[in-house]
Parts: structure tokens; sequence; C-alpha cells
């Protein structure tokens, strides 16, 4: 299935942006389910997981702000959660979404749950993908080696064997994923070399010694329904902080996939039903109650 690709401009003190987004499934479809990539990835991710789940959902993956098909800012230092959730916001009003489902991966899922966390939030149901409210000043710092980098390919075979190297936790099942994830993060250059698809100014909050984040305060005051998903290698989510947000906040459901680390790629079978079977299930439970009442 291809999807829709659209864009809108969001204007404000930085300037006038462009922000993208791909749009899966009948537009008519009641349930929306809004995709939110990693700090280095793009809404291109989630493909495979939106051509699943477009049966039963609308499902749109989001470009954030300097990332895919968005523009870049201008002021390199609103790369920042506050300007994501801006134009997360006018993303929602832009496409008349009052109410979705989010689903999440590392940087995505950050910001879902701060989304989730506001008294009164568009999201029903939260999915985070390898992520949750404690990450590692060293896991930080091991990404801050390679993120905001710019090396030049010259061909695509090139950019491939470089993807398979810092994104091999990813768990990328077959060669087609793998080239479907360097056809979307490499982009060619005027001088025919390819670069990557994003603005290295993400980058420049990084540096050698990054603290500890912690975020307790912002999960527990998530109150929808919660699905974690866990890489067995993570070193971005703990098993002991996934573990507590089971006891603490939403209360999550916790699953947890033994061979990849961060962060599963959500192209493999098992991982596309985890997240399929978990809101439908929700879905049945409302159709169930609904036939009740009309009973």
């Amino acid at each position: 299935m291809r999807p829709n690709a659209g864009s809108f401009p969001f204007a404000d003190h930085n300037g006038t942006v462009w922000l993208a987004f791909q749009d899966f499934g009948d537009r008519s479809r009641e349930r929306v389910v809004v995709c939110v990539h990693g700090l280095t990835r793009n809404g291109r991710d989630f493909d495979r997981l939106a051509t699943a789940m477009a049966r039963d959902y609308r499902v749109i993956e989001v470009d954030v702000v300097g990332r895919g098909r968005s523009g870049w800012l201008a002021d390199k230092s609103e790369y920042n959660y506050a300007t994501y959730l801006k134009h997360m916001d006018a993303f929602f009003d832009y496409r008349g979404i009052e109410e979705c489902d989010f689903i999440g991966t590392s940087m995505g899922g950050l910001i879902g749950m701060m989304l989730a966390a506001r008294e009164e939030s568009p999201i029903r149901r939260l999915i985070l993908n390898d992520v949750g409210p404690v990450i590692s000043g060293a896991a930080l710092t091991r990404m801050g080696k390679y993120v905001g980098q710019d090396p030049r390919f010259k061909n695509l075979q090139e950019a491939a064997a470089y993807f398979k190297e810092i994104y091999a936790d990813f768990g990328i099942p077959d060669d087609l994923g793998w080239s479907d994830l360097t056809l979307h993060s490499a982009t060619r250059q005027e001088d025919g070399t390819y670069a990557q698809h994003y603005d290295p100014a993400i980058g420049d909050v990084f540096t050698e010694d990054m603290a500890d984040v912690k975020l307790w305060d912002v999960w527990d005051n998530v109150r929808c329904p919660t699905l974690v998903l866990r890489g067995g290698r993570s070193d971005i989510l703990s098993r002991e902080t996934a573990e507590r947000m089971t006891r603490s906040g939403p209360r999550a459901e916790l699953v947890e996939f033994p061979d990849v680390g961060h962060a599963p790629a959500l192209m493999v079978e098992e991982q596309i039903k985890a997240v399929h079977d978990w809101l439908r299930s929700f879905d049945e439970d409302e159709e169930e109650d609904a036939a009740a009442d009309a009973g």
C-alpha cells in the first residue's frame, strides 16, 4: 500500500517550516493511529506496521521537523521537545484529529508520553516502543557519537553498509527491510553523493558526558491505557525501568522482544501482531459494549 504524502506550514518566531506526514488507510475510518519515529529516523519506519493495520485504522506517519520530508529549522537551538509538542498540536489541528491512538519509538515515545500526560490529551491509548521515563546518560552518550555526524556516501551501497552498522540493534528481518530503510534514510546531494535524511544540527544537544534523563513526574500523569515494548538488549529502556512502569502511572502492559536492542523495528510479524492485537482488544470490547447497549 502506498501512503498519501502531505505537508503543511507551521509559522512562529522561528519562521515558517513545512511539516510532512504520510497517510495510510481510508480517511473515513473513525479510529486514527499516529506514529512518531525516533531521534534520527523518519515516519517511513512504520510502513510495514501501517500497511498491516490499515485494514482497521487510518494510520498517519509523522516526520518530525528536521527529519525526512519535513523542513529544517533556521534556529537550530529550537530542536527540542517544546518545539516538537507545538508541531504535534498544529498537526492535530490541521488534520482535524480530536482523538487518536499514538505509537512512538524512542524520541517519538517521549513526545507521546508528554502529550498523554496533559489533562485534556488527544491520546486514547499509548504505545511506547523502547523508551520510558528514565534514559541513562551512558546510552545518550553512545548515541551522541553518531547523531549529528554528516557522513557522505558515494552510492546507496555505501549508505546501506553504514546504516546496517549503526542500526544493527533494530532487528530488521530481511534485505527488503534494509533496502527500504536505506532509501528513506539517504538523500541525494547536488554533487551526486548521498547524505542522511536529517538536519545534522539535531545532534547539537549531545555532549561527551550526558546526564541521566528522569521523567517520572510526566509518567505519573499519564492516565490512558499504555503498552510498553522493550528490546531485550536495549540500553535505552532498562528492564528495571520497564517493570516499574507496570506498577506506576498508567500501570502499563509490557511486552519484551528478546533478540533485539534499541529499538525494535516493528517490521517482524510478532511485533506487528503485538501492537495490532493490543489496540484491537479495546475496539472489540467497545463493540461488545455498544451491541449490549443496543440490545
